[in-house]
């Protein structure tokens, strides 16, 4: 089997129809984070957000700016398009993801460059920075506290069809579930978030609020910190300070070893302990009073759609099996971290290993998820 096939097979992984063999990224660092500083760890990420670039005459005078004053570095061209059109041709064959972490004040910056620099690369528009000098320009988090010049933004970019990403820091705008939200239905394709200091729970209430590919962000240097993050929504995790070659190549090998082991990489923990909004897929039949009921009241699902849902979602599977277990059905069974000696013995029953149950639960999770996004109305207020 192919490399790539390997690592479709194990994370399932795609952006810009190119699979991504790890999710484990490289996030922009102004003046640092480069092609060069990326070719230097390829073997050991998927993804990579090179920049933040200035992209217009605001920004570009505003890193300008944060440079003299010579406490951080920045890119500084005199033609952001020629020094862009570089650095992505150095990434070309590297198998890393592209992508180029932008800092413009206006839509029509960002869609200029996509003129010439094509669709073969993540546009990030950087609503990250807290720079006085770039939030004075109009951009970074300029942007979390003018959310619609921001949806502006990845609506222009949208409709240039190439793949969006919007880097954001938590706890800036009035409220991220309804920022993810109003990004989602604005056409972006990937949120990349910094948690700051809120943690899963903050990641859990975003991935609760839409089905966008979720980056996590911020401290995230072990394989526990990261196995914390991707069982609470996120589906890759991106290192900045702590990218050195040591860490990546752990937490690299580690996710690896995992998701061979285990079947689902991202697993999220089961509703009642937790879980987001994908552990619906492991959860009983709603006859009892316990988080199952409130969520789905929260979505806007009766429990009679519910049922319906996850009983059609596995006929004709390996999951449609199961007269042993609790309610007649592997759809209804939990993780296999949980115990359960009806789940298991079925299982042995049919020749299904703990591992392709869990993929086959992953299966039956993106059917939920897909369902929650696009039947029922959208409610950012969770």
């Amino acid at each position: 089997m192919h490399i790539e096939d390997h690592a479709f097979e194990r994370f399932g992984l795609l952006i810009n129809d190119r699979v991504v063999r790890t999710p484990v990224a490289v996030a922009s660092m102004a003046g640092i984070v480069d092609a060069a500083y990326v070719l230097e760890r390829a073997s050991h990420i998927g993804l990579a957000f090179i920049g933040g670039y200035s992209i217009d005459d605001p920004t570009m005078n505003a890193a300008e700016t944060i440079a003299s004053a010579g406490d951080r570095k920045e890119f500084l061209y005199d033609d952001p398009v020629t020094g862009l059109t570089s650095q992505i041709r150095k990434l070309e064959g590297s198998g890393v993801i592209t992508g180029i972490n932008l800092r413009g004040s206006t839509p029509d910056s960002f869609c200029d460059l996509v003129r010439v620099l094509g669709d073969t690369v993540v546009y990030e528009i950087d609503a990250h920075c807290r720079q006085p000098a770039m939030v004075e320009a109009g951009c970074g988090e300029y942007y979390l506290r003018n959310v619609e010049k921001l949806l502006a933004v990845v609506r222009a970019l949208k409709g240039t069809g190439v793949t969006v990403s919007v880097k954001i820091r938590a706890g800036i705008a009035d409220d991220d579930r309804r920022l993810a939200g109003k990004l989602w239905e604005a056409g972006a394709d990937i949120l990349h978030v910094d948690l700051m200091d809120f943690g899963t729970a903050k990641l859990r209430q975003i991935r609760n609020s839409c089905p966008l590919m979720l980056i996590a962000n911020n401290s995230i240097n072990t394989f526990d910190r990261m196995k914390d993050m991707l069982s609470h929504g996120a589906d890759i995790v991106s290192l900045a300070r702590h990218s050195d070659m040591r860490t990546l190549a752990g937490l690299d090998a580690a996710i690896t070893r995992y998701a061979d082991e285990e079947g689902w990489y991202n697993a999220p923990k089961q509703l009642c302990r937790g879980g987001d909004i994908r552990s619906l897929t492991f959860c009983c039949m709603p006859v009892k009073e316990c988080p199952l009921i409130p969520t789905l009241s929260r979505i806007g699902m009766p429990r009679e759609d519910y049922i319906a849902m996850k009983t059609g979602a596995v006929k004709g599977t390996p999951l449609e099996d199961g007269k042993q277990t609790c309610f007649g059905s592997l759809s209804w069974c939990c993780k296999t971290s949980s115990p359960c000696m009806f789940r298991d013995m079925t299982l042995r029953q049919t020749g299904l290993t703990k591992k392709e149950y869990m993929r086959l639960k992953r299966e039956l999770s993106d059917t939920i998820m897909s369902r929650v996004f696009h039947d029922v109305p959208a409610d950012t207020s969770r």
